[in-house]
């Protein structure tokens, strides 16, 4: 069974620094790739971005953040599929393609560029990010890194060292639906809708997979 925190964002990020150094320096120049899982909502791109923060200040360079969700099919696709009231679903993604690309990175030596996803146009963007050669320590985020399911299964075993990110359902709604609000592309309602059609389904299912992680945080936030 993994461990189980209960810490801050802030405490959280202090503990996993270190541990990430330490397995940095044992990988003996390979690289290592982190996950951060979770459901829509509870703090992985921002826990991302912080840990690749710290990590390059204490070592430029050191650190890359690899994004699950430039992997959405694209908004084209879902319409030709008729999916698109099931974005962000684990069929609603590329996700072969998306293990294929880890395992690349993984390996890989030379200058690596990836999808990124956008919120303003909900729709993927092509070569949002690159990973340099001298990159040791990949930060991968996304909410299905931990599912059993095809193909899905195929990320837990290129990840170095899986961290559960946890947070109470009530506030993961309340942080969805100001994040829609703000984005400002569709009515109040529609968001409503999709959050309780899908969002929080999503969540549901993620949170079955987290005795997977190494270690379960649960993240201790007023909002």
């Amino acid at each position: 069974m993994p461990e189980r925190l209960r810490l801050t964002p802030q405490a959280a990020q202090a503990r996993l620094v270190p541990h990430i150094q330490q397995m940095e320096s044992e990988a003996q120049g390979q690289r290592i790739a982190i996950g951060l899982a979770g459901g829509p909502g509870v703090g992985k791109s921002t826990m991302g971005v912080a840990l690749l923060n710290m990590l390059n200040a204490l070592h430029p360079g050191s650190a890359a953040l690899v994004p699950m969700d430039g992997f959405h099919m694209r908004h084209a696709k879902l319409e030709e599929l008729g999916q698109t009231d099931r974005k962000g679903a684990p069929h609603t993604f590329e996700g072969a393609a998306f293990v294929s690309f880890l395992h690349h990175l993984k390996h890989a030596r030379e200058h690596v560029s990836g999808p990124g996803y956008s919120r303003k146009i909900e729709d993927v963007v092509d070569d949002a990010f690159t990973v340099p050669p001298e990159v040791r320590v990949l930060i991968i985020e996304g909410n299905y890194l931990l599912l059993t399911d095809p193909p899905w299964a195929g990320v837990r075993s290129l990840l170095d060292y899986a961290v559960f990110l946890d947070v109470p359902r009530d506030l993961v709604r309340a942080r969805l639906l100001k994040r829609h609000a703000e984005e400002g592309l569709f009515t109040e309602e529609r968001n409503r809708a999709h959050i309780e059609r899908n969002d929080l389904p999503n969540y549901d299912l993620v949170v079955q997979s987290q005795d997977r992680a190494d270690v379960i945080i649960e993240l201790d936030v007023a909002n």
